[in-house]
This record gives structure tokens, sequence and C-alpha cells, in this order.
């Protein structure tokens, strides 16, 4: 089974300034990453805030990643639209400039049928011969891949895998089953890891890894590994970080997170705005209990 990448790929937050993009913290959150052992970035999934974006900026970012990574890890854009025409038009770009892979989120809003969310991704793989990553998230679009979608999806020749970001443990079950290692499959909630590992996915696309990316990469590893003990104790002395990081809506948590070890994060575009001060109380104590601040 070829497969984009087995393990942890960061969806890596975007940081901003006043000017637009901060570049030069941008790298450092990269260089972390690296440093730390992931697999893989996503750049500008649905966490780095793309639809706060121009066209322009989206562009930009991807160039920049790819060219700053030099081949160091995979690097995914997230190309995802609600308008099928501009997904295309971003994923070729991708593709252009020399991304790895697309990571593509469902249509949102429109609320497509699911023949509409087959020919989205067909449309998608169609326009490019880079790995096409599905990504179903019901909670943020209002539309769900089913497993009877997963099995007309899984059919497209460069749809290679599917990042999965739904509650429902039967479902994903269900998926897991459908896809029978035929093509891979990720976790999208860093609460649901393990599960998924044990279901046999490929690894996580992961927020978590933003801040603990060295310890998110350990569990996978220990679990590859044949530790399932240790791959639990890690899974769950990481569990109240992951829950924390999603008490606000996503990215809000995570760029405060990043912001309370040191990096310049804390900037949010609007409609989402800054962490409240309460919650950030709650945060600082599970990263004080995890010893990541002092």
């Amino acid at each position: 089974m070829d497969m984009v990448f087995k393990g942890v790929a960061t969806a890596l937050i975007t940081p901003f300034d006043e000017n637009g993009i901060n570049f030069q913290e941008y790298y450092k959150l990269i260089d972390r990453q690296i440093e730390a052992g992931i697999d893989g970035i996503v750049v500008i999934g649905t966490t780095g805030e793309p639809s706060t974006m121009s066209d322009d900026e989206k562009k930009e970012i991807i160039k920049n990643a790819v060219d700053y990574v030099d081949g160091r890890c995979k690097v995914i854009a997230g190309t995802g639209a609600n308008n099928t025409k501009d997904a295309v038009a971003l994923s070729i770009y991708a593709e252009s400039v020399g991304a790895d892979a697309v990571l593509c989120v469902t249509p949102y809003y429109n609320k497509c049928t699911k023949k509409g969310i087959v020919l989205y991704y067909q449309r998608i793989c169609e326009s490019i011969k880079l790995p096409v990553i599905a990504y179903n998230v019901p909670a943020r679009t209002g539309v769900n891949i089913t497993p009877d979608v997963v099995a007309e999806l899984i059919k497209i020749p460069n749809l290679m895998g599917l990042k999965e970001a739904i509650g429902d443990f039967v479902q994903i079950a269900e998926t897991a089953f459908v896809m029978d290692g035929e093509k891979p499959f990720y976790s999208g909630d860093d609460e649901t890891i393990l599960p998924f590992l044990c279901l046999g996915s490929s690894g996580t696309i992961s927020v978590l890894s933003n801040v603990v990316p060295k310890e998110t990469k350990e569990l996978h590893d220990l679990y590859y590994a044949g530790d399932i003990k240790g791959a639990y104790q890690m899974y769950r002395k990481l569990y109240p970080l992951a829950n924390a990081l999603f008490m606000e809506v996503n990215p809000i948590p995570c760029k405060a997170a990043l912001a309370l070890l040191g990096y310049d994060t804390k900037t949010i575009r609007e409609p989402l705005t800054e962490m409240e001060p309460e919650n950030i109380a709650k945060l600082q104590k599970v990263m004080q209990d995890l010893g990541l601040i002092k």
C-alpha cells in the first residue's frame, strides 16, 4: 500500500503579524517540527486559517514552505474549498511548486450530496498527479463522508488517503473495514490517536503535535514497535492537552499554547478571537502539569 506518510504530519498553525504572514516565525515552527522527527507538515490545512487568507497568501505560504523544507519532510498543502474550481486551481498550483501531496477538506456550507462529494474529489484527482488525501470533518463542514462514499472514493487512483475527524466510532470502524488496507487513513482528532491506530490507521494529521511534536511522534513509534502499553501510557499522558487544545475553536487554543512556549503566535484573524482568559488559565495548568512551562 502506497502512502504519503506513516506516523505524524502536523497541521501547522499560521503565525500572522500586521503585515500578513509572519514567515520568520513560521520557519521557526517548521524547524522545530523537523528537529522533533515529524514525518510531514500540512501547510494551510484548516488549522492554518486558510479561510481568512487571500489567494495570493495561500500560494505564497505553500511555495515558501516547500522551498524552506527543501525535502526534509513531506509537505502536504491544504487545497480544499467549498468551490470545486478553486480547490482544483490551488491543487494545480501546489503541484507546480513541488508539494508532496494535497489535503482537501470536503466542500463546506454547500452541503452537497454523496454524488457531489465523489465528483469533487474526482475533479481534484483528475487535475493533478499528486496524491490527494480527503478530509472528513462534518462538525465543521456539515458534510459527512460516509462509508459508502468511501467505497467509491478509494476507486480513484491517486486518492491516497482519508483524514477522519468524527467522533462516531461505529462509522470510524466501518470506514476502516471498507478501506481494508487498500488506502491509508489517518486520525484527524488527537483524542482518537490510539483507537485509530488499533483500527489500522497509518497515523495522525495532528494539532497536538504543534505543541508537543516529539511526544506525539513517540506515541506512534511506540505503537508501531509493538509497545502497546508504552503507547497507551503516552496517549494517557498527552490526552489532557489534546482535550485542552479544543476547549475553544481550533486553532485558538493551539496558537495560545505556542505563545505560552514563547512563539509569536497570538494573532488570530477575525472572526476568530484570542482565547478567553479563564480558558488560558486552564490551558496553562495542563501545560504546567506536563512540564512544558513553569
